[in-house]
């Protein structure tokens, strides 16, 4: 099952990918629009302001050695190898990804050397990665928890790899609290939006900090932050109105095109209040 599924996130982001950094640019994850999202602003400066309300709000403000868990094109990880001036590693299931990423390392001064800065990229699961343990001080995971189809297990494969006294960044797709359960309309809502962008299922918040706790992390901090990012999905609607992103949708493929027709799943899901995005911040 995880086989499969692994490979249906990789032909996913394969085909994706490509279209997405035209129309988007380098980051492939949520804006930040303020607390209770109510700021106007370009949408691209929106995720960048999604990482550095993120480090702000975790207390990191130095790191060394990092790891970017579901990396997409390096986003994220350019984006933290300059800040602090790191070293960066970045994993994902995609070669298209991971090749691109490489690219724009490169292009900007970034690939792997024997200077401080740099960001290299490679494809690995993040269920069995490929590093020892206690070799970063930062690991980040922007948007890959939903992916994940044994969720204790990754967050102890972050925990195993993270040096003692490092730091876990972790923002993902969650659905509501419960109690109470959730209804049938809510699991027909969550299996529509499972099938489209291919994810095993995704948990509350609150069963991600049961499951930190019981994996010994410490310092754990958990917050909702869905009204900040929920205007993301409708600035994205708009986006894919445009000629050029329907001539890329035509060219992705029925999976990205499928994707697209969707994201009204998303936006009416932040709406309903099923669908939630859960930030948890811990250490070794």
């Amino acid at each position: 099952m995880t086989a499969t599924l692994n490979q249906q996130i990789q032909q996913f982001y394969d085909a994706s990918s490509g279209l997405w950094e035209q129309v988007w640019g380098e980051h492939m994850h949520h804006g930040y629009y303020g607390p209770e999202g109510k700021q106007k602003k370009d949408r691209r400066q929106a995720q960048i302001d999604l990482i550095t309300e993120l480090l702000t709000w975790s207390g990191v403000q130095q790191a060394a050695q990092i790891l970017d868990v579901g990396c997409g094109i390096g986003g994220s990880s350019l984006y933290l190898a300059e800040k602090f001036q790191a070293a960066v590693t970045g994993i994902t299931l995609s070669p298209v990804q991971a090749a691109r990423a490489a690219e724009r390392a490169q292009a900007a001064g970034m690939e792997p050397r024997s200077n401080k800065v740099q960001a290299q990229f490679q494809v690995a699961d993040a269920l069995n990665m490929p590093f020892a343990s206690s070799s970063f001080d930062l690991v980040w995971s922007l948007e890959s928890g939903e992916h994940m189809p044994d969720k204790a297990k990754f967050l102890q494969e972050c925990y195993r790899v993270l040096k003692p006294g490092g730091r876990l960044i972790l923002a993902t797709w969650c659905h509501r609290p419960i109690p109470p359960a959730l209804n049938s309309e809510e699991q027909t809502h969550l299996a529509k939006i499972y099938q489209v962008y291919h994810l095993p299922y995704v948990i509350s918040l609150p069963e991600y900090e049961q499951i930190a706790q019981s994996l010994n992390w410490q310092n754990i901090r958990t917050a909702d932050w869905s009204k900040a990012v929920a205007p993301f999905w409708d600035v994205v609607i708009d986006s894919a109105l445009n000629p050029a992103s329907v001539w890329g949708l035509l060219s992705a493929g029925w999976p990205t095109i499928q994707a697209a027709l969707s994201l009204g799943l998303m936006s009416n899901g932040y709406r309903q209040g099923l669908i939630r995005f859960g930030l948890l911040t811990a250490s070794k």
